[in-house]
Formats: C-alpha cells, structure tokens, sequence
C-alpha cells in the first residue's frame, strides 16, 4: 500500500488548483541525462521493452514546468492538496451534493453489487468519486507521460516515488494496450474517474461491469474500484465514521490534531472535547478542519482512517465522509 499511503496529492480536480496554460510543457532532451539512459536499460532487462520503444517514447516526452513547480522547493498548503476552504465551496456545494445523489440514483445497482459483493457502504464509494472526478465530469487535461517523466528525472521531494510510477505507466500501458503518450491525468500523473497512480491501478483496476476492459475512466469500473480498496484496507459495513463535537472558542489547540494517530477517548474528553453523538470506540482520530473563521473538530473512528489511506489528508477523509452523509 506505499503508492496509496503516499498519495499527497491525489485531489487533482482542476477547480482546486490554477490552472498551467502559462507554463505549457516544453520539448526537453530527457535522454541526455544518465538516469534516463540507466531507466532505459533497466527497462529492457527487467521487463524487457524495446530499447528503440523506450527511446522513441522518451524522445517524445516534454517537460511540464507546472508540474514540477508543485514538487519543488517547500511544501506549499494547497500546491498538491486543497484547503478545507476549497472543498466546501467546490465538492460540498448544494449543486455537487445534488450531482452525488443524482449519482447515487443513477448507478444504484452497481453501488448496491459492490457494496455487498465488498461489505462497504456504497455512499462512501459515491463521495470517493464525486472529489476525485466530480462523478466523472474531470479526469485530469495533463499529459501522464511528460507529468511523470518530468517528476522522475527532475530533483523534487518525490523524485523516487515518481520513477517508480514511470515504471509502472510502462507496464500498464503495455498490458492494457493504451498509447502511453496520449494518457490524460492530473499534474502528478494520476488517472481517471479515481485518479488512481499507475502502480494503483495495477494493483486494483478491474473490469466491474464485464465489459472487457479494465478501464480506469469507466464510473462502474471505479464503483469496483473503490469498493475493493475500501475492503482491502480493512472497512467495517455500518460502523461509525466520524462524529461531530463543541469546544469552548474558535480554535482547538490543546491537543494535536491529526487523522494519523489516536488518542484515548478519556484523554480528548478530559482537554474540552465534547461529542455531539454518542461515539463507540475507546480511541478516537482528533481531526480538525480550519475554517477562515473557526475551527471544526471530528473524532474519527477506524473507517476514517481508511478513507485517508487513499489520500492522506484530513480534509480529504472529511469531505467523503460529508458527501456520504448527504446521499444516505
């Protein structure tokens, strides 16, 4: 599960970010660098491509001054990930709520296979999709090819993560039959309706709707998707999620938050914390979400947890979880 766990970025729904019409990509001589050379050859030993293949995709690959930006330098909140602000006005607005059910409705079917073919919940596959595609309306207008070659073979924080993606968009491409320099995805090279990196998609694309194809831009193919990640990962159906609480002020600081580690329940209830629900289990996530104007703070339970294992993130896990809430 490294590729999900690292996944810091995978929120790549173009309202979140700007966009990278000033800086297109640009012809760049990837094979001139001797990684590139070294790449190559472990290419053909290992997996045995072509080396003329892997030298005419490679020649054709650009530079993506955007992407490369993103990774570059200090982390920047909201450069790979959106602020909680973001996803309120752009995934929880009345009209993409409306979407979610109107999702929900329209492939009921598939969501109630999935969600007792896995034992999950199927409005929580509904809120992966609608922050990862908006139900399918944005899969990413970056080329895969130049994001990743870019990323691999450049210095950024992840330079080992992305050239081992690289790898892998060689191998799912091969063995799926897809052009790889035609492949649209977001800015850190993941694809379709839920955004999964190549190394994901390999591990849990499927054909859910047997149609023949593995393909990762179908809805009900996600719906499968999803649904075997979730149990992959250890969902429990039915059980709790994330409940609300009050403090006393605008802002909690007298525990740390975070969606990675629990606290004891005794131990949050004793520092102001007070749930609005009856929460069931003895450890909990103290999870914050920064408003402009206050703080909101969630415990978390263990299926909240799974939600950010996909996307490591707080907000991410919270909006999924909110978008479940409203479709149920």
């Amino acid at each position: 599960m490294r590729s999900v766990t690292l996944l810091l970025f995978t929120i790549l729904l173009p309202y979140f970010l700007s966009a990278n019409d000033d800086r297109p990509p640009v012809p760049y001589n990837f094979l001139a660098k001797k990684e590139v050379k070294t790449f190559i050859d472990r290419m053909v030993k290992k997996h045995h491509f072509t080396r003329s293949s892997m030298i005419s995709v490679l020649k054709s690959a650009k530079l993506d001054r955007d992407t490369l930006a993103r990774y570059t330098g200090k982390y920047k909140v909201g450069s790979t990930n959106g602020p909680w602000e973001r996803y309120k006005a752009h995934v929880l607005d009345p009209v993409t709520l409306d979407k979610a059910k109107a999702f929900k409705k329209r492939y009921y079917k598939t969501l109630l296979k999935a969600s007792q073919e896995y034992q999950v919940d199927m409005e929580y596959i509904v809120g992966f999709i609608g922050v990862e595609s908006k139900f399918g309306e944005y899969s990413g207008d970056y080329n895969v090819l130049d994001a990743l070659t870019t990323l691999a073979f450049h210095k950024n924080r992840m330079k080992k993560f992305f050239k081992s993606e690289l790898e892998h968009l060689f191998l799912m491409a091969r063995e799926q039959n897809y052009d790889i320099t035609t492949l649209q995805g977001s800015f850190a090279g993941a694809m379709g309706m839920v955004q999964q990196m190549p190394s994901v998609f390999r591990k849990f694309g499927m054909d859910y709707n047997r149609d023949g194809e593995k393909d990762p831009w179908d809805l009900e193919d996600a719906i499968g998707i999803i649904a075997k990640f979730m149990k992959k990962n250890g969902w429990e159906k039915g059980a709790q999620v994330a409940v609300p609480t009050k403090f006393k002020g605008k802002r909690y600081t007298a525990l740390k938050t975070s969606h990675r580690r629990t606290l004891p329940l005794k131990t949050i209830l004793k520092h102001g914390i007070t749930p609005l629900k009856h929460f069931k289990e003895p450890k909990a996530y103290l999870l914050k979400n920064r408003n402009l104007t206050h703080d909101d703070i969630w415990l978390g339970a263990k299926n909240f947890r799974v939600l950010t294992r996909y996307n490591n993130s707080t907000s991410y896990g919270m909006t999924i979880h909110l978008i479940a809430q409203a479709v149920k």
